[in-house]
Parts: C-alpha cells; sequence; structure tokens
C-alpha cells in the first residue's frame, strides 16, 4: 500500500479538515463533521463499512450518543500528503472502559475521503 514510514508530527500540523472533523466529533456537533468528509466518502468502524454522506451522518449521530466517554488525541502521523494517521485514549461506559484507537485518514481535495478507526 504506502512504503513510507509514518512521521510523527504534532497534533497542530494535521491537516484542518482532520482538526475540523475531530473537534466536531468530539463536540458531538454531526453537522459540522459531516462537512469533512466527501461525498462519496467511506467510513470504517468497528467492522461496519458506512458509504456516503447521509451514511455517514447517521454513524456519527449514533457514535455520539451510544456511549459517554473521553477523547484525547494522543499521537499524530504523517504517512504522505493524503494519509494520516491520529491515535486517540478513549474512556468511558463502553465495553472495556478504555481503549486506544488509531484513526486512518485518506484525504481528497482537502477532505476526508476515507476514514478508518481501529485499534
Amino acid at each position: 500500500m504506502h512504503d513510507h514510514q509514518p512521521r510523527t508530527i504534532t497534533p497542530d500540523d494535521l491537516p484542518e479538515v482532520i482538526t475540523r472533523y475531530l473537534a466536531a466529533h468530539r463536540a458531538h456537533d454531526t453537522a459540522t463533521a459531516v462537512t469533512a468528509f466527501t461525498d462519496d466518502a467511506t467510513v470504517i468502524d468497528d467492522g461496519n463499512t458506512y458509504q456516503g454522506g447521509a451514511a455517514i451522518e447517521r454513524w456519527l449521530d449514533r457514535s455520539a450518543t451510544e456511549f459517554t466517554y473521553t477523547i484525547d488525541l494522543t499521537n499524530a502521523q504523517e504517512i504522505d500528503t493524503a494519509h494520516y494517521i491520529a491515535t486517540h485514549h478513549l474512556e468511558g461506559d463502553f465495553p472495556g472502559g478504555t481503549i486506544d484507537l488509531r484513526y486512518r485518514f485518506t484525504l481528497r481535495d482537502d477532505l476526508i475521503e476515507h476514514l478508518s478507526i481501529e485499534p
């Protein structure tokens, strides 16, 4: 896929669209979060794939209300100008109580084309 080694960057060096999405997601602001995605974007979370704006909006709404948790950005990496990884530490009332998740972003035209969330 990529032969580039991820390079650790500061969270401030993440592209604006990723920062905007993450801030909106943390604030449960689905309307703003969904604007960060391309019209044909895909999100993979918990083994499920969500394709397109309407499906992503439903996923954002559900993930905002399903559990109560805190989310802290603990690491940011750049693979190349279109691929970034943001690692988050979550603590809350979901099964297991704590988890570190890697958000793998693929960007196109300054929007998120693909987001994969995995431990």
